[in-house]
C-alpha cells in the first residue's frame, strides 16, 4: 500500500526517510487565485454608483419598455401605447417629445446602433418609425401579421436601414427597409421551427441572435438568414451550450449584448442569469437569482446580502405577485461599455457584477423598499463621439480618471410604477419644499400619490406642538419634536396623546443597548392605528438621522405603514435611516430612559415588572 501524500509530508518532517512511494494519485493542482480586474476601479468610476435613485419621472399608465440612444436620448413606453423621448443633459435628463404611438399597449421597443432611428410595434400590427434627433416619426408600416418581436439589423453606416419583425404566430421573420416607403418586406424566411419570442442584432458580427417560445437559441445574417459560418468558431449546436435553456425547461425573458460583442446575456423565468461567450456559444457565468437563493443569503452573515426581516418579508411577496402577473416588463441584465461588469434587477436592489473576478462589486437601490425594478438601460456617453476617453497608466491614480463631463446613468421601470427611475453617481437632494422632492409630478397623478401630497400640504398649514412630556411609572421624559419637517407623524402622535390613546399603555418590549418601545394598545407589538384609521407614510428629513441616543421614532412593518406605536433609542442606530421616521428627541429625562432599559426581560424582550405610560402633558 503506497502512502498518502500528507502521510509522506508527516513522516519526512519528522526525519523518516521515504522510498519511492509507489503508484497512486496525483496530487490535487493547487487552486490558482484569480488575478483582479486591471483598471477595476476606472471601470467602476465610469458606472453609477448612488444607494437611492435622484430623480423619477412619470408617464400616464405603467412603464414597460426603455431604452437609450447613443445619440444622447432616452426613450421609454407605457401600457397605454405612449412613447416618450428625453434629452440627457450634462446633469440629468430633460423631457423632449411625447408620443401617442399605438392605441394599445407598446409590445416591442428597439433602438438602432447609431441611435439616430427608433421602432414600436403594437398587437395592433402596425410599426411606427421615428427619427430620434429630431423627435419626428418618420415612417408607419402597416403588417398583415401582429408581431412578436423587434430589433434593427444594420450597422452604422449602411445605405439601408433595416428593421427586423417578427410573426407571434408563425416562425417567420421578416426585414423592411424603412426608407423603402413599402409595406414590403424585402426578405422574409423561417430561422426557428416555433414563434420568435427575443431578438437581438450583434453589430460587431453582423448576426442576429434570436430565441423562440421553446428556448432554443439560433444565430443568423440578417442579408441571407442563413447561419454565419464564417462569424463563429463552431458549426454545431451540440459543440455549444445553446441547448442550455432548453435542457433547464425554460425560455429566454430577454437577451443583451455587449458592445464589443463578443458576449450576451439571457434572462429567464427561472431566475437565473446566463452569460454566453458569442463565437464559441460556451457559457461563461450563471448567476441564480432564484427565491431560495435569497432565502438562503437572508440566513447568511453576509451584511451586504441582509435585509431587515420585514423588509424581506415584504420583497418576497411582492416577487411572488411578480410570478402570478401578467405582462410584467421582462427583467433584463445589460453590460457596461467596457464589458467586464454585468448589472440587473433582483429582489434586493440593481447588482452590479464583475465578470473577470466573479463578485459583487455594487448593489444600487437596495434601501429603496417601495420599488422593485425590472428592466433597465445604461448609460455612460455617447459612444460615437469622437472623443477619446483614456485609459489611466498602471501606476495612475484612478480618481485622476474621472470625467466630469460624463454622467453614468441607469434608467429603471419598476413593478406596477408609473415611473422612470434615474440612478446616478449623485444621492437624491433634500428639497426645502416638502412637497417637492425627487419624485417628479410631471404628470397627473394617480389617486393614491395625489391623496398622499394633498394631506401633506394639509398637514403642513396646521399648527403642531413641538413638545410633550411623557409621565411613566419611573419618571417624567420630555421629548422636542419636529413638526415642520415631519408634520403628519406629529400631528398623529400628539392627537394620540391629547386623545388619552397612550395613557396606561406598557413598554411592550425592551432591548437593553438599543431601544424602549411602546404605543400598542394590545401591549404585544401587533395593535395599534393612525388617527385615520389606517397606515400613513413615512417621513424621512436628511436631518434626522439615527446619529445619536435618546431619538425618538416610529415603529413600523414596513414602508408607510405607520400605525402608534413608536420607541426611543439608547444607542446611535445608523441602520434605521430611510426606514424608521425620526420625528423627535429627548430633551430631559434621559436617565428614565437608561432605567427602562436595565429592566429585566423575558427572551421576547418584554420586560417581567410592568413599566407604563401614566399620561401625556401636550401643550396647549
Amino acid at each position: 500500500m503506497s502512502l498518502m501524500r500528507e502521510e509522506i509530508d508527516v513522516y519526512v518532517e519528522y526525519g523518516g526517510h521515504v522510498a519511492d512511494p509507489g503508484p497512486g494519485p496525483a496530487p490535487a493542482p493547487r487552486a490558482r487565485t484569480k488575478r483582479p480586474l486591471q483598471f477595476e476601479q476606472a471601470f467602476l468610476d465610469s458606472l453609477p454608483s448612488a444607494n437611492m435613485y435622484e430623480k423619477s419621472y412619470m408617464h400616464r399608465d405603467v412603464v414597460t419598455h426603455l431604452a437609450v440612444s447613443a445619440a444622447d436620448f432616452f426613450i421609454t413606453g407605457s401600457m397605454d401605447g405612449h412613447l416618450k423621448f428625453w434629452k440627457k443633459k450634462a446633469v440629468g435628463i430633460e423631457f423632449a417629445k411625447h408620443f401617442r404611438s399605438h392605441l394599445g399597449p407598446i409590445e416591442g421597443l428597439a433602438v438602432s446602433g447609431d441611435g439616430l432611428l427608433c421602432c414600436t410595434i403594437s398587437s395592433d400590427r402596425s410599426v411606427k418609425i421615428y427619427d430620434v434627433v429630431n423627435y419626428d416619426m418618420m415612417v408607419m408600416i402597416r403588417l398583415p401579421f401582429t408581431p412578436g418581436a423587434v430589433e434593427w439589423v444594420y450597422k452604422q453606416g449602411d445605405v439601408i436601414a433595416k428593421v427586423a419583425i417578427s410573426d407571434r404566430h408563425s416562425p417567420s421573420v421578416h426585414i423592411y427597409d424603412v426608407r423603402a416607403g413599402s409595406n414590403e418586406p424585402i426578405l422574409s424566411g423561417e430561422v426557428h421551427l416555433s414563434p420568435i419570442k427575443t431578438m437581438k442584432y450583434n453589430h460587431v458580427f453582423d448576426t442576429v441572435i434570436t430565441a423562440d417560445g421553446k428556448g432554443v437559441l439560433e444565430y443568423w445574417c440578417p442579408t441571407t438568414l442563413k447561419f454565419p459560418e464564417d462569424r463563429v468558431d463552431f458549426r454545431l449546436k451540440s459543440d455549444t451550450n445553446l441547448f442550455e435553456i432548453v435542457k433547464c425547461k425554460t425560455t429566454v425573458s430577454a437577451l443583451e449584448v455587449s458592445a464589443d460583442g463578443k458576449q450576451f446575456a439571457i434572462t429567464s423565468p427561472d431566475r437565473r442569469i446566463r452569460v454566453f461567450w458569442f463565437k464559441t456559444g460556451k457559457l461563461r457565468r450563471v448567476y441564480d437569482e432564484s427565491l431560495e437563493v435569497a432565502q438562503d443569503l437572508q440566513r447568511s452573515d453576509a451584511p451586504l446580502y441582509r435585509l431587515e426581516a420585514i423588509d424581506f418579508g415584504r420583497r418576497m411577496a411582492v416577487e411572488k405577485e411578480i410570478e402570478k402577473t401578467e405582462d410584467v416588463p421582462q427583467p433584463n441584465a445589460v453590460f457596461d461599455e467596457s464589458a467586464n461588469f454585468l448589472i440587473y434587477a433582483t429582489l434586493l436592489g440593481i447588482k452590479i457584477v464583475n465578470l473577470h473576478t466573479n463578485k459583487v462589486v455594487r448593489i444600487l437601490g437596495k434601501v429603496e423598499n417601495n420599488d422593485r425594478f425590472l428592466r433597465i438601460a445604461l448609460y455612460q456617453g455617447d459612444r460615437n463621439s469622437k472623443k477619446i476617453r483614456k485609459i489611466p497608466a498602471a501606476g495612475a491614480n484612478v480618481n485622476d480618471s474621472k470625467d466630469p463631463l460624463i454622467d453614468p446613468t441607469l434608467l429603471c421601470c419598476a413593478f406596477k410604477k408609473h415611473r422612470i427611475y434615474l440612478f446616478s453617481q449623485r444621492e437624491p437632494e433634500e428639497p426645502e419644499d416638502a412637497t417637492k422632492g425627487r419624485d417628479v409630478f410631471n404628470e397627473k397623478p394617480p389617486p393614491d400619490e395625489l391623496l398622499a401630497v394633498s394631506d401633506l400640504g394639509k398637514a403642513v398649514t396646521t399648527s403642531l406642538p413641538d413638545n410633550v412630556i411623557l409621565h411613566t411609572t419611573l419618571g417624567d421624559i420630555h421629548m422636542r419634536l419636529y413638526p415642520e419637517e415631519c408634520p403628519k407623524t406629529v400631528e398623529n402622535f400628539t392627537t394620540h396623546c391629547r386623545n388619552g390613546y397612550y395613557d396606561n399603555l406598557i413598554f411592550h418590549r425592551v432591548i437593553k443597548g438599543f431601544m424602549i418601545q411602546t404605543g400598542d394598545p394590545l401591549g404585544d407589538g401587533t395593535g395599534g392605528q393612525s388617527i385615520w384609521g389606517r397606515e400613513f407614510e413615512d417621513e424621512f428629513h436628511k436631518s434626522l438621522r439615527h446619529d445619536r441616543p435618546f431619538t425618538l421614532s416610529m415603529a413600523n412593518a414596513g414602508p408607510n405603514s405607520n400605525g402608534s406605536q413608536f420607541f426611543i433609542t439608547t444607542v446611535a442606530a445608523a441602520w434605521l435611516d430611510n426606514k424608521h421616521t425620526v420625528f423627535g428627541r429627548v430633551v430631559k429625562g434621559m436617565d428614565v430612559v437608561q432605567a427602562i432599559e436595565k429592566v429585566k426581560t423575558d427572551k421576547m424582550d418584554k420586560p417581567y415588572q410592568d413599566v407604563k405610560i401614566l399620561n401625556v402633558t401636550v401643550p396647549k
